[in-house]
């Protein structure tokens, strides 16, 4: 079971409260992880990445077990502590400004 951390407007947007569980089955990437959530929440397509490219959109970073995973290539495994669900994929939204 992998445990999806979504930031608040995503949540609203998507109707979800709190944390998303994800059955997958195969390798657990961001791309994988991504793939199931927005086919169980299709109102979340285009919100995390771009609809026809799949990159992340600019403002929106990936985080697990503390990490920044928002640069690593899509088909990175994620961290074991991930896959098991003791630790949670994070998307995040970028503070911007000064």
């Amino acid at each position: 079971m992998i445990r999806v951390v979504l930031p608040t407007h995503l949540r609203n947007l998507a109707r979800i409260d709190g944390e998303v569980t994800l059955e997958l089955t195969g390798p657990v990437t961001p791309a994988t992880v991504l793939d199931a959530l927005e086919s169980r929440y299709p109102v979340l397509r285009g919100t995390i990445r771009d609809h026809t490219t799949l990159r992340r959109r600019p403002f929106v970073r990936f985080f697990a077990c503390e990490e920044d995973l928002s640069h690593e290539p899509p088909d990175t495994p994620l961290p074991e502590p991930v896959v098991a669900g003791k630790e949670p994929f994070l998307v995040v939204g970028a503070m911007a400004g000064g």
